[in-house]
């Protein structure tokens, strides 16, 4: 019985003479396409007869869609930290007087061209400021150090174009994985300087930046139309350059460059998308 069972899906003697849209395909290649279907669909129908209802696959189900091409998705970051202190000690650190913020934005837009896909523009800003009116490190009486009258101010621009690919979290609507690559290029103007009136040191600093990064991250979305998201960086190449002038007279310049392909904790975002 196992032995005519197996004769019957044998291949067929070829027919000669008979015009095939497939004529370029080989026999064996033609056989073994009509085997596979017929093996399917003999399975198929023997269940059927036996009463068992079994859906048939289609294949283009298997390919899970996140979020549909055409859609448009926009969000953005914002962050606001200050600090303030006055007569502060801590252990050799003595008579603290400080003040400083940090604040940054960073508004983005992207549209999905493809399934899942979507390629957007990012521009980010960010301003630093930090003055230390007073500091004194005691570490005995042969060694002390007091400062006086520091003061930074940074404003940073990028800009950036990125490519973003998304899969859900098995078949969930809700949470989902996205990748992301980047091409960013930053610039930052600077200023610090030390103490005040005859003594008074300045430097104005300018930083060009170029990196190529990559972005994993997470998200969830709370409505039809608004998600949560988390992203950090794991990758990154860039190239720096930074000149300076001191007091308007003397100059400085440097150059780097570097990988990275670690965890860069530094690099966390938290933000809200809205896709359209």
């Amino acid at each position: 019985m196992f032995f005519s069972t197996v004769c019957s899906f044998a291949q067929p003697t070829p027919r000669k003479n008979m015009p095939s849209p497939y004529s370029h395909r080989t026999y064996q290649e033609k056989t073994d396409t009509t085997n596979r279907r017929s093996l399917y669909d003999r399975y198929m129908d023997s269940q059927e007869k036996r009463g068992r209802h079994i859906e048939r696959v289609n294949r283009e189900d298997l390919k899970a869609t996140f979020i549909p091409k055409g859609q448009w998705m926009a969000g953005g970051s914002i962050a606001f930290n200050e600090w303030d202190g006055d007569n502060l000690n801590y252990l050799v650190l003595k008579n603290i007087e400080f003040e400083g913020h940090t604040f940054s934005a960073s508004p983005y837009v992207a549209y999905f061209f493809k399934n899942n896909l979507a390629f957007g523009g990012r521009f980010s800003y960010s301003r630093n400021y930090l003055y230390l009116g007073k500091f004194d490190l005691n570490l005995g009486e042969d060694f002390n150090i007091s400062l006086e009258d520091l003061y930074y101010l940074e404003h940073q621009f990028n800009t950036g174009l990125f490519l973003r690919t998304y899969q859900p979290l098995g078949k969930s609507k809700v949470f989902g994985f996205f990748s992301e690559v980047q091409l960013n290029y930053a610039y930052a103007k600077g200023k610090n300087s030390t103490g005040s009136g005859a003594d008074y040191d300045g430097t104005m600093e300018h930083v060009n930046k170029i990196q190529l990064a990559f972005c994993p991250g997470l998200t969830a979305f709370a409505t039809d139309f608004m998600a949560v998201e988390c992203s950090i960086g794991v990758l990154g190449l860039n190239y720096n350059w930074t000149d300076q002038k001191t007091n308007r007279v003397e100059t400085g310049k440097n150059r780097s460059g570097g990988a990275n392909f670690k965890l860069n904790l530094l690099s966390i975002n938290l933000g809200m998308t809205v896709y359209l």
